[in-house]
């Protein structure tokens, strides 16, 4: 399954892009998903963000579909 993901802030820092699309060997949900970027990107460990798919921030349980739109989301600040 192939997905397209963006990161944002420290997120993008991290991943030394700004998105990529990226094939999902065995994940079908977005715990799964988050588990490869992890792997792929081990200081994601040490850092919040939420995921969201398709413009929606997204429960660890949801159902991935191909071609889907995965935002990793940092901390928003703001006043």
């Amino acid at each position: 399954m192939n997905v397209e993901c963006k990161y944002f802030g420290m997120i993008a820092e991290i991943t030394g892009t700004a998105s990529e699309s990226l094939i999902l060997n065995d994940a079908s949900n977005i715990a799964q998903l988050d588990e490869q970027l992890k792997s792929k990107y081990h200081k994601l460990h040490f850092v919040s963000y939420q995921i969201a798919q398709n413009q929606q921030i997204a429960d660890t349980h949801i159902e991935l579909n191909e071609k889907d739109e995965i935002a990793l989301l940092p901390p928003f600040g703001g006043g």
